[in-house]
């Protein structure tokens, strides 16, 4: 079943079913933290007391800061659905990307990948994670150190979106069969820098819409 056979990335199956599973995981993450700040606090008032507060606190405030975190994390897997419902998936292989920062790109970055404008090919767009959550599997094989059996992993990537506003990026399976390890990707160069608007990129009144239909405002069209 190729990915890009269908209109949107939501209307291939296998996608659906990583995206629940990648939900069902990080619902099961946040009430394991929840979970696990109530033990704590068992454990410290029933066996412990309070002269062990001073060795337990760390713990409950990171348990209490993990499950605080799952429900932007969930709230961002939710934010993904809406963008794989409007847009189709791209293959592309040996996609240009790195770790160090770029003098383009405004604001927070953790990792970049580079994707052609829609509109005029030959132009390259940096998109980037803006957001630490999760990046490690993927730092991890953009790494220059990285072994070639792990860059190999993201040889091939697939994108939902587009690169003048957001997008969904996925690796596939080793079969490259399913998408995998879901993360936001940002366009923070243009109309989030405010250097550029995205009608210099070429954006047109519908892809305007289009991005909206996904969740995307953009500040300066």
């Amino acid at each position: 079943m190729n990915p890009t056979d269908h209109p949107t990335a939501w209307e291939h199956s296998p996608t659906r079913r990583a995206w629940f599973k990648q939900l069902t995981m990080n619902a099961f993450a946040l009430v394991a933290w929840i979970a696990s700040w109530f033990a704590l606090l068992a454990v410290l008032s029933v066996f412990l007391g309070p002269g062990y507060a001073v060795v337990i606190a760390p713990f409950l405030m990171y348990s209490f800061y993990r499950a605080f975190l799952q429900l932007f994390i969930i709230a961002a897997v939710f934010r993904m659905k809406r963008v794989l419902r409007v847009y189709p998936w791209q293959v592309s292989d040996e996609v240009p990307h790195g770790l160090a920062n770029r003098a383009d790109v405004v604001g927070k970055q953790f990792g970049w990948f580079e994707f052609p404008n829609p509109a005029r090919p030959e132009e390259g767009l940096p998109m980037v994670f803006s957001r630490h959550w999760g990046v490690g599997w993927w730092s991890r094989r953009m790494a220059p150190r990285a072994t070639p059996e792990l860059k190999a992993q993201i040889g091939v990537v697939w994108l939902a979106g587009d690169p003048r506003f957001i997008g969904v990026l996925a690796a596939p399976t080793p079969d490259g069969s399913k998408p995998r390890r879901f993360r936001f990707l940002h366009q923070q160069t243009g109309s989030d820098g405010g250097r550029r608007t995205v009608t210099d990129w070429g954006a047109t009144t519908e892809d305007l819409e289009r991005g909206r239909r996904a969740g995307v405002v953009p500040v300066r069209p």
